[in-house]
């Protein structure tokens, strides 16, 4: 098979390659539902497009539809305070999905390489701090990208030649060191105060601090980190890097550098964690060393595990759950043990689901769909 036969059976779904033969009533195969055609297959339209025909669904355009219009039924609060947040953390916990559940890589320091690109904001950008360098935001943000995608590629490097518990330890390790570094060290990050008063510029005019120009800046940027992943896992790349996570001695000795993919790979969360960081920093107004403690590190693990390790999706569905949670559990339970609902939710969740809310929503789909029948499109959705 060649790699243009291999990458359309990948894009169309393995299912409606073969026959899919399920047990009926008269013990004859069950008929294979017919699918729209492909009016792309064999054109020569640009990949871009041929991506979103097949990729796209109805509930795709619902979904666009509904956040476009949001900002019209729901009130500045709601947009700035749970939307925006939780496509922030969405968008970071989605560069540990993408190692996670395609590299096979639990990496607990993505919320350090997001302060590491905080950080390098608001030392070069302009803040209340008079430590800070007050260079342009336009040669800022792509510097505080660099570093992030260049410290993530470094913990990659450190950490790709462990595996399992060892991999967990090695990044839990980075991430309390950087913690700590931040925190004591006042030449640089300005110890345990931070940087105040990092603001989002003004472009054009706009102020990207109002509530619904900055929820469209993290709503374009989240969906970019959303179709960027789903288009990679379906390169020649990404199945490699899922050929690593299911068996990388294999992959070895089909001649693939297994290092250099899950070295790459953590270049690729990096840029993810990278520009969540820098809207992170521009949402709080303010960075410093409880930004990346040892809680946020967990409930990046949180987010990712209560949404879904499978599909991208998963870790936008868990950053709102918990937005949701940690904004309005104070209104159910005292102050001091709010934590203890969202707690409560998680071990529900994942008890009854181990594949978090995306897991709970394919089982419920199987038991009250239609049919038992998996299309190429469900499949590909679930």
């Amino acid at each position: 098979m060649t790699a243009a036969k291999w990458r359309r059976a990948m894009n169309t779904g393995v299912a409606s390659a073969v026959p899919r033969l399920l047990p009926s009533a008269g013990g004859s195969a069950a008929p294979t539902p017919a699918t729209a055609p492909d009016p792309y297959a064999d054109s020569n339209a640009p990949r871009w497009l041929k991506f979103l025909w097949r990729n796209l669904s109805p509930r795709h355009v619902f979904t666009l539809a509904f956040v476009l219009l949001l900002p019209l039924i729901v009130s500045p609060f709601i947009i700035y305070q749970v939307a925006s947040q939780a496509l922030i953390f969405g968008l970071i916990a989605l560069s540990l999905t993408f190692l996670a559940g395609y590299g096979g890589m639990v990496s607990l320091a993505q919320m350090s390489v997001a302060g590491m690109a905080g950080y390098a904001l608001a030392v070069l950008g302009v803040s209340g701090t008079e430590t800070s360098l007050g260079w342009p935001w336009g040669v800022v943000v792509p510097f505080a990208l660099f570093i992030a995608v260049l410290c993530s590629t470094l913990i990659g490097w450190l950490s790709v030649r462990t595996d399992g518990i060892y991999t967990i330890m090695i990044t839990l390790a980075i991430g309390v060191a950087f913690y700590y570094l931040v925190l004591q060290n006042y030449t640089v990050f300005n110890g345990f105060q931070g940087y105040q008063k990092v603001y989002p510029p003004q472009i054009y005019g706009v102020n990207l601090s109002d509530p619904m120009p900055f929820y469209f800046l993290c709503l374009f940027w989240a969906m970019a980190g959303y179709f960027l992943i789903q288009w990679l896992v379906r390169t020649p790349f990404g199945i490699a890097l899922q050929g690593t996570r299911d068996n990388a001695r294999r992959m070895s000795s089909l001649g693939y550098n297994v290092t250099a993919h899950r070295v790459a790979a953590y270049a690729v969360s990096g840029l993810l964690a990278g520009v969540g960081g820098v809207l992170l920093v521009w949402y709080n107004g303010l960075i410093s060393p409880g930004s990346v403690g040892t809680g946020w590190l967990i409930n990046l693990l949180v987010i990712a595990v209560l949404g879904g390790m499978k599909h991208p999706i998963g870790a936008f569905l868990g950053a709102i759950v918990f937005i949701l949670l940690q904004t309005f559990a104070i209104d159910v339970i005292d102050r001091e043990r709010f934590n203890l609902v969202i707690g409560g939710v998680f071990l529900s969740i994942v008890l009854f689901s181990p594949d978090g809310l995306l897991g709970l929503w394919a089982k419920l789909r199987m038991r009250f769909g239609p049919s038992q029948v998996i299309t190429s499109t469900t499949r590909r959705h679930l």
